[in-house]
């Protein structure tokens, strides 16, 4: 077994088999800054060592991920009087940081998977919250293995933030109306729901889904790893032309600069209900 050093994330392998692990539990894996550049490190580093031939992304404590940490994350660090947050959205666009509507900062449609040197198969291990970006990430994975216990949901839509590449990677695997009420509504769904209809490849009793990773990351080594990535780079290149195309119609809408917006991280933060206005 080896290990490098992360902050928030812990990346080892055994053997073949890496596995990346969000190390936030005390934020419900909730991401940071600092997390998601160490994620996008830690994929790179996987992506280009030819001794790692699967990926086993999994969290720490409650949950898988819980979404943006509104405490911690740029895309929320606007000021609370109009004039500073826009002074502070136009520092973030010059320093090409574009807030809540491109939390995946300079990604575009790819997102975390969808540009790669080698395409080795991903696999999410899933457990509590998946919501938001964390939604996103495991969306992106190539099998998703779910506790009983998880629930998903693309929880941008309730924080005044489009959800749509994200709504793009989960329509790809189950094109069903289903995937557009998560969007419409953020409303959270549960694994056996998402097992039914398709996103998720295996549903295992609450505190399994490692061990069910595990084996899975096992199944697939037992095929040829060349035929396997040729199988992983046809899957992912059917959401990148879909979630770019949204992603460019996100930076216009720019939905981070809306009074929605502030009000519905305002009203978590205040633990208040919310008070939209449509502007």
């Amino acid at each position: 077994m080896t290990t490098t050093n992360y902050q928030t994330i812990e990346f080892t392998n055994d053997g073949r088999i890496a596995y990346l692990k969000l190390n936030r539990p005390e934020r419900l894996n909730a991401l940071s800054d600092q997390l998601e550049s160490e994620i996008r490190t830690a994929l790179m580093e996987f992506d280009l060592d030819d001794r790692l031939w699967v990926l086993i992304i999994h969290g720490e404590g409650k949950a898988f991920c819980a979404g943006l940490d509104v405490k911690e994350h740029s895309s929320f660090s606007f000021g609370s009087d109009d004039q500073t947050r826009s002074e502070k959205a136009l520092a973030a666009l010059r320093a090409g940081h574009l807030g809540g509507a491109q939390h995946l900062r300079g990604t575009g449609g790819e997102g975390w998977l969808g540009r790669t040197a080698n395409y080795k198969p991903v696999i999410a291990a899933v457990h509590g919250y998946a919501l938001g970006g964390g939604a996103h990430l495991a969306a992106e994975c190539d099998l998703i293995v779910a506790a009983e216990d998880a629930r998903f949901a693309i929880a941008e839509t309730m924080t005044g933030m489009s959800g749509s590449r994200t709504w793009a990677k989960i329509k790809t695997f189950m094109p069903s109306k289903v995937a557009s009420e998560m969007l419409i509504t953020g409303r959270r769904m549960e694994a056996a729901e998402l097992y039914r209809l398709g996103l998720v490849n295996r549903l295992v009793p609450e505190g399994q889904h490692l061990k069910a990773a595990e084996e899975l990351a096992r199944e697939v080594l037992q095929a040829p790893p060349l035929a396997t990535r040729d199988a992983v780079r046809v899957t992912r290149k059917q959401w990148v032309p879909l979630a770019t195309e949204l992603d460019e119609q996100m930076q216009l809408s720019r939905l981070d600069l809306t009074n929605d917006f502030r009000e519905a991280n305002r009203a978590f933060a205040e633990k208040r209900t919310p008070n939209f206005q449509a502007n």
